[in-house]
């Protein structure tokens, strides 16, 4: 069972609130920082402007705030909201006004990303206007999908113009809380349904909450054994938004910070490191360019030559495992290539590939291992939502 973490502290020179995922061996799988005196916008809803089209590469600019400009991807649209389209055509044109949710960080010098999907998330549920279906999280038994499926059923109007996802989460929860968790969610999409293509251009129709909540949010409960914070205001709203599924702790040791407790610190400084050992002597070379993830396995102190294809074998299982974590750690995406030590034994191959297969599964975000190329890389995917952790760190010593 994992730890989750939540404290604040001063890191090169700002002050930051951090959020830790930390597993019953004390390593971190997970980081998330924001200094204090930043707001994230993920996930936000603003009535934007289209400023420029670019058939070219099948996409829009638009404007969410006065200086503030976003990419909007045209073949992801499938029903947008507007206030206005000036054109009196159902094709998107410059100046139409459209509501729009930020699903992605600006990162690698690349302006944020937006959607006309819109989608509102909860412990239990997610809303999304993507589609009217209902769908249930691939983590849930065939038992827990049964009992819940009875309870959204009910719930559902059958006329509707938004879907809903069952998460991981609602299989902990009985059902007079999802009830309540239900209805407020349903409200809010309602409301952004009916009242935001009237809302001027430039607002924002909807923010997700706190940084703890969205860190939260992201979290399987059921693989959460405590919550520490040394933050009165965190405490007290965990405990209102948790309720008694996962135990809260409120950190009061002023000799030893909560962050140094489980160096937080120490967690943020490796991941300016490109290379990572193992314990089976090997190591990783992680290395993120323009264009893709690059991992690269060494053998490293490994030594024995009795069996150099075993031992080959057990260094990149090992290294399997680490890839995932630091993936995750790291929160590094798009596409990633791996390179693992060379093994002649086909069945070795096949079987490590099934192996990072698992260790990705656990992995809230999209995380796929695609194929083996012929020169034996292998080739992942992970869905970009936030800023790699490295980026966020430089933006922050550049500040």
């Amino acid at each position: 069972m994992s730890s989750v973490v939540i404290t604040e502290f001063n890191y090169q020179s700002h002050d930051i609130q951090i959020g830790a995922l930390i597993d019953d061996s004390k390593r971190c799988k997970e980081l998330r920082i924001q200094p204090n005196d930043t707001i994230s916008i993920l996930d936000n809803i603003y009535m934007a402007k289209v400023e420029n089209i670019v058939p070219n590469i099948d996409a829009a600019f638009v404007m969410i705030q006065p200086g503030i400009r976003c990419y909007l991807p045209l073949n992801k649209i499938k029903k947008p909201l507007y206030s206005s389209n000036r054109s009196g055509t159902k094709s998107l044109r410059v100046g139409d006004e459209l509501l729009v949710q930020i699903s992605r960080d600006a990162m690698k010098g690349k302006l944020p990303a937006v959607s006309t999907d819109l989608s509102i998330r909860g412990k239990y549920f997610v809303f999304t206007t993507d589609s009217t279906e209902i769908g249930y999280s691939s983590k849930l038994s065939k038992e827990e999908k049964q009992r819940l499926s009875a309870l959204v059923l009910g719930l559902m109007p059958e006329q509707r113009e938004y879907g809903l996802i069952v998460r991981t989460n609602a299989a902990v929860s009985g059902d007079q809380e999802l009830m309540e968790e239900f209805q407020i969610l349903k409200k809010q999409i309602e409301n952004i349904l009916e009242f935001g293509p009237h809302r001027i251009c430039f607002s924002c129709i909807y923010e997700p909450g706190s940084f703890y909540k969205s860190l939260l949010e992201g979290i399987h409960l059921n693989e959460i054994e405590k919550i520490v914070t040394d933050k009165k205001t965190v405490y007290d709203g965990v405990k209102e938004m948790i309720g008694e599924k996962v135990t809260v702790c409120y950190y009061e040791d002023r000799l030893l910070p909560l962050y140094k407790l489980y160096n937080l610190e120490s967690e943020l400084n490796e991941i300016y490191h490109e290379k990572v050992w193992l314990k089976s002597g090997g190591f990783l070379v992680i290395q993120q360019t323009e264009a893709f993830v690059s991992i690269d396995v060494n053998s490293g102190k490994y030594l024995s030559k009795k069996n150099a294809e075993e031992g080959y074998f057990k260094i990149n299982l090992e290294a399997a495992r680490e890839i995932a974590r630091q993936l995750r750690l790291r929160n590094l995406s798009g596409m990633i290539l791996i390179d693992f030590i060379n093994m002649s034994d086909p069945s070795h191959l096949e079987e490590l590939f099934k192996a990072l297969q698992y260790d990705l599964k656990k992995d809230p975000i999209r995380t796929t291992a695609v194929d083996i190329t012929a020169l034996n890389i292998l080739e992942v995917t992970r869905k970009k939502v936030r800023r790699p952790l490295i980026e966020d760190l430089k933006m922050l010593k550049e500040q």
